[in-house]
């Protein structure tokens, strides 16, 4: 759950539907479709309480090392307490890596030119300052993945105006928030069932549309664009929502009840498609020339990667190099004994796959 407790910037939500993102061992009850980061919180939170699973977590520490000892025949571990500032060393016979890959000291954000010039904030949606006001400002945000999507039309609601800027576009889904024939079936039959028969549904549904895309790139590349133009309307420069790429190429990316397009159509927000050419006092200058006006510049511009919490494990002495490396399945590692580590989907809801 760290990712739903780390990351609070504005509009935080899942971008895959709950029912499959949800653990299939405790099925997601709520009725949203798309359920908001204090929500999935929760949930977890609960999930781990209802299986007593706190109580085999040691909170509040850091894995610095860890070795594999071809003698001894198990793992050595090094881990920071962070409380007391002392170490502490365990054994196991077998370490699984539940880390995810993301940095989450510090997101992906590149060096602009003339950053230091600017005179408003930046802010990165990693470290979302609390209780952030942004009311009446001009924002920016550099990006088009999900969490610029989610960021839009969120800072539109309070921000005089906010331009996503984007280097190129992605494709984009509309979703709703919550789905009408799941809640008819929560009504008429029981909890399990209803839950059963939705994900399993949810769950052919994106693989149709993968496999129809793979398949029928054209085709299924038309079909999104037109929903994207009737979301729109005819007024709307499409050069902003066409990607030079076949649809899921990359994973798209899901507008929740289509507010990214009603933010634009009531002049809250707008996209601009270009390449920064640098940073000046009031915004930012693009290399076409035009420059966009900026109290606030949020760089949505990604997350950095780090495999295994930043832990460099080695096996007998020798650092493990990970990307040298053959991963069995994205579990088992070529050369490290009695290790794993979990890892799910990229195309679909994480959890299916490490479930």
């Amino acid at each position: 759950g760290g990712t739903w407790d780390l990351f609070r910037y504005p509009g935080i939500r899942s971008d895959s539907d709950m029912f499959t993102f949800g653990y299939n061992f405790r099925p997601w009850t709520g009725a949203k479709v798309l359920a908001d980061g204090a929500s999935i919180k929760n949930y977890v939170a609960e999930t781990a309480r209802e299986h007593d699973v706190e109580r085999h977590i040691r909170f509040g520490l850091a894995v610095k090392t860890a070795d594999w000892s071809g003698v001894d025949k198990c793992w050595k571990l090094a881990a920071l307490n962070e409380a007391t500032g002392e170490t502490e060393h365990y054994t196991a016979g077998f370490m699984v890596g539940c880390t995810g890959y993301y940095n989450y000291d510090q997101g992906y954000k590149p060096d602009f030119p003339g950053e230091d010039d600017f005179r408003g904030q930046i802010v990165h949606p990693q470290h979302w300052p609390e209780d952030f006001d942004y009311t009446g400002k001009k924002v920016v945000v550099i990006g088009s993945g999900a969490t610029a999507i989610t960021l839009v039309p969120t800072m539109a609601e309070q921000a005089a105006h906010v331009t996503m800027l984007q280097r190129s576009p992605t494709y984009l889904m509309p979703l709703p928030s919550t789905d009408k024939v799941t809640l008819v079936l929560q009504k008429i039959l029981p909890e399990k069932t209803a839950y059963r028969l939705t994900r399993a549904r949810n769950i052919s549904i994106a693989r149709f549309l993968y496999q129809r895309s793979r398949k029928s790139p054209q085709f299924m590349r038309r079909l999104f664009l037109g929903i994207i133009k009737r979301k729109v309307g005819d007024t709307a420069d499409m050069r902003h929502f066409t990607p030079d790429y076949n649809p899921w190429d990359q994973r798209l990316c899901v507008v929740k009840d289509g507010d990214l397009f009603q933010a634009m159509k009531a002049g809250k927000a707008a996209i601009a498609t270009d390449h920064i050419d640098r940073f000046t006092e009031t915004g930012i200058r693009l290399k076409s020339g035009e420059e966009l006006e900026a109290d606030i510049i949020v760089p949505a511009t990604g997350l950095d990667i780090q495999m295994l919490g930043g832990i460099r494990p080695t096996v007998d002495g020798r650092e493990v190099v990970m990307k040298d490396k053959i991963i069995y399945k994205n579990v088992m590692v070529e050369g490290v004994p009695n290790a794993g580590m979990i890892f799910g989907y990229t195309n679909i809801s994480w959890t299916l796959k490490a479930d």
